[in-house]
């Protein structure tokens, strides 16, 4: 069997830099593509942060690996001294009355518009959640997601939403580009 080449000590470097190099360059092109999918999306003109705080309930969602089994789920927006959002999520874990499992985050406006938040829910990490369509008269509906079209959540003040008002957030993140087909409805309760 011939020998395996040894490149001299000196090189060794610049070949895993270049090695690198060509990983990151990779990522980035991939990352790129994957963007240009889709194409922009849209949010609503403006939220007004402190309207947009309180208590809201999860109608819909597309499936995520951090809400698996989740039912009679809420989101609590309470805005902060400084400008930004504490986020409380609570799920009951597989049922209605099941065991509560609660994330606290921070968000952040990252436009004059207030409708792009980056939402961090442990550092260095932070996530997107743009405002899509908002009951802008009375706050009462959201439709909320991301660029990539894998997260997407229907919310409303009340535990249900009227089915046509629901229907229509439905067929908007269709028109956007969200998979509705594999949205899970939520359980709530018929309080």
């Amino acid at each position: 069997m011939p020998p395996i080449p040894q490149f001299p000590k000196q090189r060794q470097p610049v070949l895993l830099g270049a090695a690198a190099a060509a990983i990151a360059t990779g990522v980035a092109v991939y990352a790129y593509a994957r963007r240009k999918l889709h194409p922009p999306l849209p949010t609503v003109p403006h939220v007004d942060l402190h309207r947009y705080a309180g208590l809201w309930h999860e109608v819909a969602r597309l499936p995520t690996r951090f809400e698996k089994g989740c039912q009679h789920v809420t989101a609590e927006y309470k805005l902060r001294p400084d400008g930004k959002v504490a986020v409380r999520n609570t799920c009951h874990k597989e049922g209605l009355e099941g065991p509560v499992e609660t994330a606290t985050a921070v968000a952040r406006a990252i436009d004059a518009t207030n409708a792009r938040l980056k939402v961090q829910f442990f550092w260095p990490f932070e996530g997107d959640y743009w405002i899509l369509d908002l009951d802008l008269a009375d706050y009462q509906y959201a439709l909320v997601g991301e660029p990539s079209r894998k997260n997407l959540w229907l919310l409303s003040r009340a535990p249900h939403l009227e089915r046509n008002r629901r229907d229509r957030l439905v067929a908007r993140a269709k028109e956007l580009g969200f998979p509705v087909e594999n949205l899970i409805y939520t359980p709530q309760p018929e309080k």
